[in-house]
């Protein structure tokens, strides 16, 4: 992509536009996105001194301030460290009214500061290009720009900018890197282009020798993306059911299971606590290693979740875990991805977190409710195991229970929090509406369940008729996993 790179036949369509002519056809844009409910990411990337900060400027310049935000992505704090790559870039994705520029791309780091070798890029990719197309897939327009200039035009800039008074904030260590192993790293920089280069999202190579010119192409670049942008979401919107699901298919997991086990009371008053301060120790033992936890409760309702949650925790330190129960998104979560605000609770390195009720429930309640189309929850199954993956890659012990009940024993346990008045909270007028579409609930959480069982994300589906039971063996579950994670 560099090398073969002509700066004598730079991209000279949009040099008869005023650049402010440009700006207010993007400021129109953006009221059409907007009313669309259409996010757009724009990334900026390129050889340092290019010019990324003047092509921000004038891409943000006549657009309403209220609705476009710039992100600024440098060399990852220790904070960023200690969990995935992709999560600090998570945090800071678009909502559906919102246009956003990163100031440096998702692969800034891969660019400039991991190790240059195959294994490592591949690991990046395959991380970094599942969220771009996770957020392509559900709607976002994503546009890619890289500024090229030439060795002899980087040291030129280099040194204009050292006679700045800001000198010492817009000149890096990697300016002067860059210019000095330039062939190398060009070598470097279109091995990532390449592997990284999508067919929404393409790399759009912008000579950025003549400053003016590089603003107008890249205005012009991300109005014609847009365009083509807002022409492929709508007929995708369209579309509601998924072009590649298998209605034939069924999966009968649940009816395997044998709801009868129970355990004595005189076993499970023997049983718990040392199984409580294992656990304990466990987890002390991953947090002395840094590794994170992550655990998803998933299960019929009345199956007793919270009761096994706080058996789990009973002996494990406090401050080392944190848990969050989930329920409908509220009016900000909406108008974002529905995975950014789990992503935004992940643990880092040595924290566990527990979710009462998780991401799955895109795959069951939005599914069998109706509030996603069949195209957005078919997705979702894949999109699902490749966030489980990076966080796994990231060396996260990941484990998911669910807790299965019959519906007698469902119906007897809502009975009895009606009747005692210190449970009436845990039951309303829709669990009882629930119990009406039990077939369809029972359906999804078949599917849910085998296709999202994986050696690196297991699915732990427990007998839960008898709480005690299902408290205990979610407790061997969590020291199994753990014990064999430890060791690896």
């Amino acid at each position: 992509m560099l090398k073969e790179f002509d700066f004598d036949k730079v991209d000279k369509r949009f040099d008869s536009f005023k650049r402010s002519e440009l700006g207010e056809q993007l400021d129109q844009l953006q009221r059409i996105v907007q009313g669309l409910k259409i996010p757009v990411l724009i990334l900026v990337d390129g050889w340092e001194s290019s010019g990324k900060g003047a092509i921000i400027k004038d891409l943000t310049r006549e657009l309403d301030p209220r609705y476009v935000r710039v992100e600024v992505f440098e060399k990852a704090n220790d904070i960023e460290k200690a969990h995935p790559a992709s999560w600090r870039f998570w945090q800071k994705i678009p909502s559906n009214q919102e246009i956003v520029v990163y100031d440096r791309s998702f692969y800034y780091h891969v660019f400039n500061h991991d190790k240059k070798n195959q294994k490592k890029l591949d690991q990046r990719v395959r991380e970094l290009s599942e969220l771009e197309k996770t957020l392509i897939d559900n709607g976002t327009i994503v546009i890619k720009l890289f500024l090229n200039i030439t060795q002899k035009n980087q040291k030129k800039r280099i040194q204009e900018l050292e006679k700045s008074s800001r000198a010492k904030l817009l000149l890096s260590d990697e300016d002067y890197q860059q210019n000095e192993d330039y062939e190398k790293y060009q070598d470097w920089f279109d091995q990532v282009l390449d592997a990284t280069d999508q067919k929404y999202s393409p790399w759009h190579i912008i000579g950025a020798e003549d400053r003016k010119l590089a603003s107008k192409t890249a205005l012009g670049i991300v109005i014609e993306e847009i365009n083509n942008g807002m022409e492929r979401i709508i007929q995708m919107r369209q579309q509601e059911e998924s072009v590649s699901r298998d209605r034939e298919k069924t999966y009968r997991l649940l009816e395997e299971v044998d709801l009868t086990q129970t355990i004595s009371d005189e076993a499970y008053e023997e049983e718990l606590q040392p199984l409580q301060e294992e656990a304990a120790e466990l987890v002390y033992q991953c947090y002395s290693e840094d590794i994170p936890i992550v655990l998803a409760f998933e299960g019929m309702d009345a199956a007793g979740k919270g009761g096994a949650i706080k058996r789990l925790t009973r002996y494990i330190d406090p401050r080392s875990y944190k848990i969050y129960g989930i329920n409908a998104p509220d009016s900000v979560e909406d108008t974002f991805h529905y995975l950014w605000r789990f992503q935004k609770e992940l643990p880092k390195d040595g924290e566990m977190v527990i979710f009462d009720r998780s991401w799955y429930g895109r795959v069951l309640v939005e599914r069998v409710e109706g509030f996603a189309p069949e195209r957005d929850w078919e997705r979702a199954y894949d999109e699902i195991n490749q966030m489980e993956r990076t966080l796994y890659d990231h060396n996260t012990a990941i484990m998911k229970f669910f807790l299965y009940i019959d519906s007698n024993e469902q119906e007897r346990r809502f009975q009895d929090r009606m009747e005692e008045p210190a449970k009436n909270y845990k039951i309303t007028a829709e669990d009882w509406r629930n119990r009406d579409k039990t077939p369809q609930y029972i359906e999804a959480m078949n599917e849910m369940l085998k296709r999202t069982d994986t050696d690196y994300a297991p699915w732990y589906i427990v007998a839960s008729n008898q709480k005690k039971y299902a408290r205990i063996q979610v407790l061997k579950h969590f020291i199994a996993y753990l014990k064999e994670h430890l060791s690896q």
